[in-house]
């Protein structure tokens, strides 16, 4: 399975190859190993444009797939396909996912519970205090609070979820070796502890501004809808939504000042139907119906282990390790190690205290040792 995945994470390098023509490649090979050292015969028999054949032929001598699995374990980011069991599933449904998707941090199966605030990197001081109190008091009540590490309302978003103990996940339009903003490094950093880092980029992409839009589908794609706080009539914001409506998810907005250059766009989605207007989080939250949340969370915790998890466990039991040592320790492939401790951590069996490290909760530890 892992040199398989070697292959998608090396494929994932060529320009021109998105997840059209990377299904083109599965459908006619059965796997990517076997497209990779194709001839050009054959890359045209599976149905690629010569202009992607000649892409394929003058990248590959230049890159390694084995090199790229290492680059991305000496950064502690995880590669998952759009196979994997841990892709997460409300992004499989939207058009055209990331054939694979790169992670940094951990995506727990409680992520699924999801909303996206977007607005302007020029917020008001009204925007960021809407931005705040709705991120909060969302967070509060069990819901992930994903955004862009934007400048403005998206790190306001992202500080909330933090302040208020909730999980948050940043969905970057570079690679995960960097953070853009600049500025917003510290906040990435805090991101980790309590959510993730996603990009569909690979390392070393340096953001463009045509990445942005094309992120935005991601970060509506991954919840179940979009608020969006301020937004200009030119905002990308505005993308989000309409990515949002698309995707079939709901759509919400907060009324602004009728003058406000700032809120000109969030009013309009209002005044024309395309977003629902809200005063408070109740109104998402009965929405979505997501009143329950907090129960449902509580609840999972009475699930029992499988022999899976209680190996996870054991490999903890000398302290916190990182993934790949329990990986290594419990002997379980990486994939299988990432799900069980994502569902240990939702029953409180494990907590992350680092990124990619866990270390089992006081209950685990006296039933394991």
């Amino acid at each position: 399975m892992e040199s398989e995945l070697q292959y998608w994470v090396a494929f994932n390098r060529i320009p021109g190859l998105g997840p059209v023509r990377i299904n083109l490649l599965m459908r006619y090979f059965g796997s990517l190993a076997e497209a990779w050292n194709a001839s050009s015969g054959a890359l045209r028999a599976a149905g690629l444009d010569n202009r992607t054949v000649h892409s394929i032929l003058e990248s590959r001598p230049s890159i390694s797939p084995e090199e790229e699995i290492n680059k991305l374990e000496r950064h502690h980011i995880q590669a998952l396909t759009i196979n994997d069991p841990a892709y997460p599933r409300p992004l499989k449904e939207i058009d055209h996912p990331p054939p694979v998707l790169y992670v940094r941090g951990q995506l727990l199966p409680r992520d699924e519970w999801a909303v996206t605030v977007v607005g302007t990197r020029g917020a008001t001081p009204y925007g960021r205090q809407v931005a705040h109190d709705f991120a909060w008091g969302l967070a509060k009540n069990g819901i992930t609070i994903i955004s862009g590490l934007a400048r403005g309302i998206d790190a306001v978003a992202h500080q909330a979820a933090l302040e208020a103990g909730g999980r948050t996940v940043a969905v970057q339009a570079c690679g995960l070796d960097m953070v853009y903003p600049p500025e917003n490094k510290a906040l990435a950093q805090r991101i980790l502890g309590q959510g993730a880092l996603l990009s569909e980029y690979p390392l070393g992409t340096t953001p463009r501004a045509d990445y942005f839009p094309r992120r935005n589908r991601i970060m509506s794609g991954l919840a179940l809808g979009t608020l969006v706080v301020e937004a200009g009539e030119r905002s990308g914001a505005l993308i989000t939504a309409r990515l949002a409506l698309d995707q079939n998810r709901e759509v919400f907005a907060a009324p602004g000042n009728i003058y406000q250059e700032r809120s000109q766009g969030t009013n309009r989605l209002i005044r024309e139907g395309l977003a629902k207007l809200v005063l408070s989080i109740e109104d998402i939250l009965a929405e979505l119906n997501l009143t329950q949340v907090t129960q449902q969370l509580s609840m999972t915790e009475l699930l029992p282990t499988d022999p899976v998890e209680e190996a996870v466990l054991k490999s903890l039991a000398q302290g916190p390790c990182h993934i790949d040592e329990v990986r290594r320790g419990s002997g379980l492939p990486v994939n299988q190690v990432a799900s069980a401790l994502a569902l240990l951590e939702l029953r409180g069996l494990v907590h992350q205290v680092g990124p990619m490290t866990f270390a089992r909760a006081r209950e685990a530890a006296g039933h394991y040792a």
